[in-house]
Formats: structure tokens, C-alpha cells, sequence
């Protein structure tokens, strides 16, 4: 495990975060065929937690939440960390 003193240098690194909804695999045909209105199916129950993920990593799971007119991610669960 890292020293809090490494871990720190990196306090003010800042790293882009993806909320993810869901993934779905199409046929490029069936992007070609979509208009305004077009709803594509996602492999996720609604209520159903979001990915949260940076660099493509999963760092855990959240909810959905209504702050004022925006939207947030409650955090519910952290992804368990395995080092080599």
C-alpha cells in the first residue's frame, strides 16, 4: 500500500469520471435507421444502479439523485481493489 504521503502528491490530480447507464452492442444499420425519438434498449432494470468508472475502471456503483434541476450520483458501493 502506498504511503499517505505519495498518495497525497496526487490529492489535486484531477481524473475524469464516467456515470454509466448501461453498454449495447448494434449493427451499425440498425444507428443508421435511428430519427428524433428513437429509444435505444439498455441491458439495465430501471432503479438499477449506474457504473461509476474512471479511465475505464469500475471504481464502484451509484444512484441517480435530483439536486435542485441537476442530476448527481449517490454512491452506494466501492468496487474491491486486488493489487499483483
Amino acid at each position: 500500500m502506498m504511503p499517505l504521503e505519495e498518495i497525497a502528491l496526487l490529492a489535486d490530480v484531477p481524473i475524469e469520471l464516467d456515470m454509466e447507464l448501461g453498454r449495447r452492442v448494434l449493427p451499425f444499420r440498425e444507428v443508421l435507421e435511428w430519427e428524433p425519438g428513437s429509444v435505444v434498449w439498455l441491458p439495465r432494470s430501471a432503479g438499477e444502479n449506474l457504473d461509476v468508472r474512471a479511465g475505464g475502471v469500475l471504481l464502484g456503483s451509484g444512484e441517480i439523485v435530483v439536486i435542485e434541476s441537476t442530476f448527481g450520483v449517490r454512491l452506494t458501493d466501492f468496487a474491491s481493489v486486488e493489487r499483483a
